[in-house]
């Protein structure tokens, strides 16, 4: 009888485990995803970028190919994706070696555009500064056109990885931080190694673009302060000391030898960046690959989960003018692998932040290694990717959270590279689809007036019962080369309701709600600023003075 009660007991121990986690499926094959991102010379690569292209209300998937052709999938609304590039316009995109990609409404007319980076043209490969990076405006019908030229991105030769949109100053225009590998190198891409890849002359600055008004985009890199060179894996705009602005996390690889990664201060409203890593020890001397954001003990700060070629580093955020602590193995992240994206989110919907990690070996060493998922247990981490189901041994590197068919859960996307040499399992991009049913949920998205179209850069801080959590819109390079929906995503556990709902503007404005039903997508609309307000009346009042005045000396005449 005893051991009857035991094994029931087991049983129910177990069942409560699995009803804990996430549950993942694979099904890239039935939703029509067919995607490798193929290497140039074994380097580098590659990204993906969550945004609706359509405003459907479903988003839609951009995949960067490298040298093999890149896809824009079309979300076809019943779990299964269409590639749109011809039709789109993006063709001139397969004559580029192209690496990450970021999307934003940059002309502020409503619709999402895209920047991708490129490392080469498939025409002339042995010069660096080796090709222009790309960008292309919506035209709000499924299609794209080229304006490269006409925003002053062809003037800007380079090797280019990782971009990143956000609002460093403020004015409502989404500006961009793209991070550069290379100045100057003349040997080829497959023999780089530590001993041949950390001369001085090597590191590249990379470009601070400021937005003007929509119409263009201008270097601003020196006039804001900043001088750094690395190689540079990109950046993330991201708020670390909650003063309401933008600042910048800069991800360098091989810190150890040549620059380390950076962090940056903004001074708004003054037109300045201050480097702050070395007084916040996040000067790290690692192969930094990207930073992924997220409040993983909801205490309002925000912690950096930063990916390395050996052991990825867990930054976590003691407060206003306190230094960062690494306490990746107090935590249980401490685990050795290759590891290139990450992706902070809530996947089985118990109000904390679980993380998955995407793995691969340098190319063409390749040595199989799987994926990580880590389920955050109390605030600290388990490695359970092969109960979950996504411990893929592909050779991994950009990765991104959404939801496919707006049932509420965050589905997750990793690209996979192809093999240089012999490889002893496939190794194509996933489409992971969460079968979890457990647990409430809400999801806000954000519809700027005076702020960026989707509110790139903003704070929404909501209260459940006696819970409190954060989010960042993300502006991309959170996760390696990639950009995560914009779209913030909360899980509620038990709650049938939201409390309440902050939202910080970049700048610092704010915005409050109350009392939000669980398990729908809220939109929230900024209110516009009075200034905007009166200057808007004051002209129709002058426009109505005109008419009158007009009609008036009509009369007379």
């Amino acid at each position: 009888m005893k051991n009857i009660l035991y094994v029931i007991l087991l049983i129910i121990i177990f069942n409560n485990t699995l009803l804990s986690q996430a549950r993942f499926t694979d099904v890239t094959k039935q939703a029509g995803i067919d995607h490798q991102f193929g290497v140039y010379d074994g380097f580098l690569g590659g990204g993906v970028c969550v945004f609706d292209l359509n405003k459907d209300g479903y988003e839609d998937l951009y995949l960067t190919g490298g040298i093999n052709e890149d896809i824009l999938y079309l979300n076809q609304k019943d779990g299964t994706f269409k590639n749109i590039l011809e039709e789109a316009g993006l063709g001139i995109t397969k004559h580029y070696a192209t690496q990450g990609v970021a999307g934003a409404d940059v002309n502020k007319d409503g619709w999402i555009d895209l920047f991708v980076t490129t490392i080469t043209t498939t025409d002339s490969v042995k010069l660096i500064p080796r090709a222009k990076n790309l960008f292309f405006l919506n035209n709000g019908d499924n299609t794209f056109r080229d304006a490269t030229e006409a925003y002053g991105i062809d003037q800007m030769n380079s090797f280019s990885t990782g971009v990143s949109f956000g609002d460093f100053n403020a004015d409502g225009y989404p500006d961009a931080y793209i991070g550069n590998y290379f100045h100057d190198y003349k040997g080829e891409l497959n023999e780089i190694s530590d001993a041949t890849i950390v001369n001085a002359n090597n590191t590249a600055k990379g470009y601070l673009l400021i937005n003007r008004n929509g119409q263009y985009f201008e270097d601003v890199y020196q006039q804001y302060g900043m001088t750094h060179k690395g190689f540079g894996f990109g950046g993330v705009f991201t708020d670390f000391d909650n003063d309401g602005d933008s600042d910048l996390l800069v991800n360098h690889d091989f810190g150890y030898k040549a620059k380390p990664n950076y962090l940056l201060r903004n001074e708004y409203p003054k037109k300045n960046f201050t480097y702050v890593e070395k007084d916040l020890e996040m000067d790290l001397k690692i192969n930094a690959m990207t930073a992924a954001v997220g409040d993983y003990d909801n205490n309002g700060l925000l912690d950096y989960f930063i990916t390395n070629i050996r052991f990825n580093v867990f930054m976590v955020n003691q407060g206003k003018g306190q230094p960062f602590v690494n306490k990746s193995k107090e935590l249980g992240t401490q685990l050795f692998k290759i590891s290139w994206g990450a992706n902070f989110g809530d996947y089985d919907h118990d109000g904390d932040l679980d993380l998955f990690v995407a793995n691969g070996d340098l190319n063409p060493n390749c040595t199989p290694m799987n994926n990580f998922y880590y389920e955050n247990n109390n605030n600290t981490f388990e490695e359970v990717a092969y109960k979950v189901g996504v411990n893929d041994y592909g050779i991994s590197r950009g990765s991104v959270i959404f939801d496919i068919e707006n049932d509420g859960d965050l589905d997750l996307l990793v690209v996979n590279q192809n093999p240089v040499l012999a490889y002893p399992i496939p190794s194509k991009t996933i489409l992971y689809r969460n079968d979890s049913t457990h647990g409430n949920w809400i999801k806000i998205a954000l519809a700027g007036i005076n702020a960026t179209t989707n509110g790139l850069g903003a704070r929404i801080k909501i209260k459940s019962g006696d819970t409190y959590m954060i989010r960042e819109i993300d502006g991309g390079g959170s996760s390696h080369l990639s950009q995560n929906s914009t779209i913030a995503h909360f899980g509620l556990g038990a709650a049938i309701q939201v409390d309440s709902i902050s939202i910080t503007w970049p700048g610092g404005k704010q915005q409050h709600l109350i009392n939000q039903a669980s398990n729908q997508l809220i939109t929230v609309q900024e209110i516009p600023n009075k200034s905007s307000n009166t200057l808007y009346y004051g002209l129709v009042f002058i426009a109505l003075i005109g008419i009158i005045f007009f009609i008036f000396r009509s009369k007379i005449a």
